[in-house]
């Protein structure tokens, strides 16, 4: 039955947490936290500010690894393979694992530019595959219809829903399989909130998608899964139309209901 179970797992689980603590410093920001998030879903992790979200799903493409007092213990695994193994290539690993930040942030380069940076970087130079990969990963981000005719244009003249957009298609190019988004939509306007909202939904057909939300109702609208983080500790995850109807958690209801504090 073990086996089976386990087996079950491997099949079930794109990304899995065991037992996962950090520590910047001696302060304790994220404690024993076990999740599974199946492949091809929209999973977002809700909760106060300095929860610990960011920091949790920066474990996932090791962006943690930047800060100096970085600790982490316990096991992160994408497709049952332990990322933060010693034999772990960090470059490639980011590869696969693409990530959008809060604030739009392209590159003072044209819009082509900008998409094709990260192929270039492989060391990618056929001019036919760079057109191509510009074209698909601009028309899954949903911009290639109002970019098509202006691909040399600096990126920077984008508005920033466009500008967001355009950093989707950018980590789109290099084919992950997953994608990290902390907060892709706060810094923008409620309609390119909504295109950004229609896109995730879309992109999780071929992507597992996990997305760092303060917007509760966000989270309702595109996510299938939710998962609550307080003070460093998961305190709920379920599927999100449960999590929000009738959580287990007397501090998930208190959060998602606005009586916190």
């Amino acid at each position: 039955m073990d086996s089976k179970k386990s087996k079950q797992k491997e099949l079930t689980a794109k990304l899995r947490s065991e037992k996962a603590n950090v520590w910047y410093g001696n302060k304790h920001v994220i404690k024993d936290v076990d999740i599974e998030i199946a492949p091809n879903t929209v999973t977002a992790f809700i909760g106060p500010s300095g929860c610990g979200k960011s920091t949790f799903l920066r474990l996932f493409n090791r962006m943690n690894d930047y800060i100096d007092t970085f600790r982490m213990e316990g096991k992160i695994l994408i497709d049952e393979e332990d990322i933060y193994d010693k034999n772990v290539r960090v470059e490639e690993l980011r590869r696969k694992v693409g990530m959008v930040f809060q604030k739009p942030n392209p590159f003072p380069k044209s819009i082509f530019e900008n998409v094709a940076y990260g192929l270039k970087l492989q060391g990618i130079k056929n001019k036919s595959v760079l057109e191509e990969t510009v074209e698909r990963s601009l028309k899954q981000a949903a911009l290639w219809d109002e970019v098509k005719d202006d691909l040399h244009k600096s990126a920077l003249a984008l508005s920033g829903g466009q500008q967001q957009r355009l950093c989707i298609a950018r980590t789109l190019a290099v084919e992950p399989s997953v994608v990290l988004m902390d907060e892709p939509a706060s810094a923008l306007d409620p309609i390119a909130t909504s295109k950004i909202e229609e896109l995730v939904v879309e992109l999780k057909e071929k992507y597992t998608i996990v997305i760092v939300t303060h917007n509760m109702q966000q989270a309702g609208r595109v996510s299938d899964n939710t998962a609550f983080f307080y003070m460093g500790v998961l305190v709920e995850y379920d599927d999100t139309k449960k999590l929000f109807t009738n959580p287990k958690e007397e501090l998930t209801e208190r959060y998602i209901t606005g009586r916190f504090g």
